[in-house]
């Protein structure tokens, strides 16, 4: 799938790695997805998923965004896994709400192990948050509405 960039995205740091505009070392990718390691991680294991193409955040994800989702749950977890990350329990997978969104464009926020998160990750990625939504909740929006709301 190429990658589709609106001209104003032009500056959006996440289509500039995309693109191979910056130095950040890719860990995993295909066609559709890449990941990256957070520059600011909530947990001793923080990568970021991002879609090649532009997607503003996950309000702007519809129903056939999917298998777009799962396929960003299943990168993360991947990279878990070739990270020496042996309990998947203890994991989170999921996305900043916005305006709490640092970057708008899209991108799976996959963080280990859960529970050795501090207070200020817990706040912000933690099962508590009103910032993050996790994959589960997302796709069961995306399954029954079509839509997050």
């Amino acid at each position: 799938m190429a990658t589709q960039i609106a001209a104003d995205d032009d500056e959006c740091p996440f289509c500039q790695i995309a693109n191979s505009q910056s130095d950040t070392e890719i860990l995993m990718s295909d066609e559709e997805l890449l990941c990256f390691r957070d520059v600011k991680p909530g947990a001793g294991h923080h990568y970021l998923v991002i879609t090649r193409s532009h997607i503003g955040n996950c309000k702007a994800l519809r129903e056939q965004h999917i298998p777009t989702v799962e396929r960003m749950a299943e990168m993360g977890r991947c990279v878990l896994e070739k990270n020496k990350v042996r309990d998947l329990t203890d994991i989170r997978l999921g996305f900043h709400v916005p305006p709490f969104s640092s970057v708008a464009h899209l991108h799976l926020h996959a963080l280990a192990l859960a529970s050795k998160m501090n207070e200020s990750s817990q706040r912000r990625y933690g099962p508590g948050s009103h910032w993050f939504i996790t994959v589960d909740q997302v796709l069961a929006q995306l399954r029954t509405r079509g839509r997050i709301k």
